[in-house]
This record gives C-alpha cells, sequence and structure tokens, in this order.
C-alpha cells in the first residue's frame, strides 16, 4: 500500500511545486534540485526521512544481474546527475540504482545558449546540453569518496570538441575514461548515443563501433559493460550491434537515448526546437521497439535496461514485457514528482501478486 505521506506528496507536487517550478527555466531548476539532492545527501537525518516517506522494498522485485544485487528495477538514468553531485540520496528517495555521466575525458560547459526546454503536453523534454561535464578527473575522485549504497553506473562518452574528430581521438577519449573507472561503480555504459555533439553518432557504425570495443576490451575490468542505444538506428544497425555483442566483452544494452524524430505523432507540442533530443513520452513507443528487437535480436542472452517513457508501474511493466530486465526514468520525475519512484515500485508489487508472479525476474516467461 502506498504510504499516506507519498500520497500527500503526489498531490503537493501536483497542485503546489510544480506549477511553481514550471514558471523558471527548466536548466535553472535543474541546477537548484542537484544543489538541493548535495546538500540532503550530506544530512543523515533528513535521507532517513525521505526514505521513511517515499522509498519502498519489497523481496519480490529484487533480483541479481550480471552478478549486481538489485533491490528494485527502478533507477536513475545518466543525464539528470551528470557530474555525480547527489548519488548518494539516490537510494532514499528509492531508486534500486544510479547512473551517473555522461562523463567525458575533458570537462566541457555544454553547448551555448539554452539547453533545456518543457515539452508540456508531450509530456517531454528536449535536451540540448551536448555532454556538459566536469571531466573524468575530477568525476572520479569525487566519487572515491562517495557512499552510495545501490548500484552505481558510470556512463561514458568522448569529449563534446572539434579536437575530438576522428575516430582515433574520440576511442582514445573513451579509452582514458574506462581506465580511469576500471574499479569505481558497479556498471559501465557506453554512450554511443548522444544527438546532441560536435561529431554526431558515429559509432553506430558497426566498423566503427567494431574498433572502439576492441580497444575497451583490452582494459581490465570487473564491471558488466552496456552499450546505449539510439531509439533512432535502423534495423541494421540493431542487428549488428546485437551480434557485436558475442564479440565483444559487451553484456547488454540500454534502450535507448532522446530521440530526433520531429515527426513523431507523440509531438503534441508547437514550436519545437530544432537543436536537441526529446525524452519522455515522445521517446516511449519507440524505446519499447527497441528493446523488442535488442532482446530478439540477442536471442534474450543480453541484458536489456529500458529507458524513454515511465511515469508508472504500467510503463514499467511494458518494457519488461518487451524483454527488459531494469528500467530508468527522468523525464518521469520532472511530470510526476520524486515521490514517483516507490509508487512505481509499490505497483509493480502490487502487478505481480495479482499476476500470481513471484519474482520480477519471472514477468518474461509469462509471456
Amino acid at each position: 500500500m502506498i504510504k499516506p505521506i507519498s500520497k500527500l506528496s503526489t498531490a503537493s507536487y501536483k497542485h503546489i511545486a510544480k506549477p511553481i517550478l514550471f514558471k523558471f527555466s527548466p536548466e535553472n531548476v535543474h541546477d537548484a534540485t542537484i544543489k538541493s539532492a548535495k546538500l540532503s545527501s550530506k544530512i543523515p537525518p533528513l535521507k532517513g526521512l525521505i526514505k521513511a516517506s517515499w522509498a519502498y522494498q519489497n523481496p519480490i522485485l529484487e533480483q541479481t544481474i550480471d552478478g549486481i544485487f538489485y533491490k528494485n528495477p527502478i533507477g536513475l538514468a545518466a543525464g539528470w546527475d551528470k557530474d555525480a553531485l547527489a548519488a548518494p540520496l539516490m537510494a532514499s528517495i528509492g531508486f534500486g540504482f544510479t547512473e551517473v555521466g555522461s562523463i567525458t575525458q575533458h570537462s566541457y560547459k555544454g553547448n551555448p545558449g539554452t539547453r533545456l526546454w518543457r515539452l508540456p503536453k508531450s509530456k517531454s523534454i528536449m535536451v540540448y546540453y551536448g555532454l556538459k561535464n566536469d571531466g573524468v578527473d575530477v568525476i572520479t575522485e569525487r566519487l572515491k569518496k562517495m557512499n552510495i549504497s545501490i548500484p552505481l553506473g558510470t556512463n561514458i562518452a568522448y569529449t563534446n570538441s572539434p579536437t575530438c574528430n576522428d575516430d582515433k581521438s574520440a576511442i582514445a577519449d573513451y579509452a582514458y575514461s574506462f581506465e580511469k573507472l576500471a574499479n569505481i561503480g558497479n556498471y559501465f555504459t557506453i554512450n554511443i548515443s548522444c544527438p546532441n555533439t560536435y561529431g554526431g553518432q558515429p559509432f553506430n557504425d558497426k566498423e566503427r563501433l567494431h574498433k572502439l570495443l576492441t580497444v575497451l576490451d583490452d582494459i581490465p575490468t570487473n564491471k558488466p559493460v552496456y552499450i546505449k542505444l539510439s531509439p533512432d538506428i535502423s534495423q541494421k544497425e540493431r542487428r549488428d550491434i546485437a551480434d557485436l555483442a558475442f564479440e565483444h566483452r559487451v553484456h547488454g544494452f540500454i534502450c535507448g537515448n532522446l530521440t530526433k524524430n520531429r515527426q513523431l505523432a507523440q509531438i503534441k507540442d508547437i514550436n519545437v526546437p530544432e537543436q536537441g533530443g526529446m525524452s519522455g513520452k515522445i521517446v516511449q513507443n519507440l524505446s519499447d521497439e527497441l528493446i523488442a528487437d535488442m532482446y530478439k535480436y540477442s536471442g534474450g542472452k543480453k541484458t536489456i535496461i529500458g529507458l524513454g517513457g515511465v511515469s508508472n508501474a504500467q510503463d514499467a511493466y511494458k518494457k519488461f514485457q518487451a524483454g527488459a530486465n531494469l528500467v530508468q526514468l527522468i523525464t518521469g520525475l520532472i511530470y510526476q514528482g520524486p515521490q514517483i519512484v516507490g509508487q512505481i515500485n509499490n505497483d509493480l508489487a502490487e502487478i505481480l501478486h495479482k499476476q500470481k508472479i513471484n519474482n520480477i525476474r519471472s514477468i518474461l516467461k509469462n509471456y
């Protein structure tokens, strides 16, 4: 049963907090939220209160995947905590895991001008940050000092810079960050799908991705490695990437990143910015299709983390049915509030009980 204070939080966010926050710049709100989360993570009594108010636990949601134990299958996606400033608070909010980044070798201030827009009619966010982050050297030292009680994913990409504009320099950039983070956190995400960078998405190409993975294969790590995919890639690219996963040290896929497709029927807003990629409900169906395809092309033998449009337990459940082992979200937090995490876990447990499914990992066996 949902905690009464969580129900109160839902109503308060919908009718008070959200209307106020949506009057301000999305990026300013994001920055303020990160600062608040960072501060809250350093105050144990506040962390305890947040956990008691929102987090939900049930053994039916527990699972071990690629050697990592998860108390629940709902994670925070990369892109929110870019610089690993607020990771220690995520367990208290109710997440089963959290992912930081994307992290690149060199720091980058982000693309100039406006980088975030709300698309409220579409329940989406337009993102044009362009891999803004403090750089791997700074973030690595920051993570070493943190006590994070849930699995941590470290998401790496190559620096968004004209000086990193060919395969050799981009691969070297990935490799530097990979080596720095080889023993920090619980899993790697190799982000080949950011839509907002100087060099585009060159590693969607089979031969280029093969070159990248060949280099990363030689760097020792015990962490499982996942590739984050664009929902806009072709069927051929999906098949090729699935095949490459069996040739290299790739344990699975994150499906998927932002979409740049402005022709989607899910776009309800007018005057959509020309730059950036879209999240949330706009990408939901594309994400579900990508999950199903990667599950099929990998024969169900690779881990899949579903991302895109999750705002309730039914959204998450649909991704599990398509082939996902875990799910992530960000945009749902913005439109629903942080208490949504515990609510999704609570509702998932109720769905499983009603379906007479004994554990979250058994969903696929029943469909």
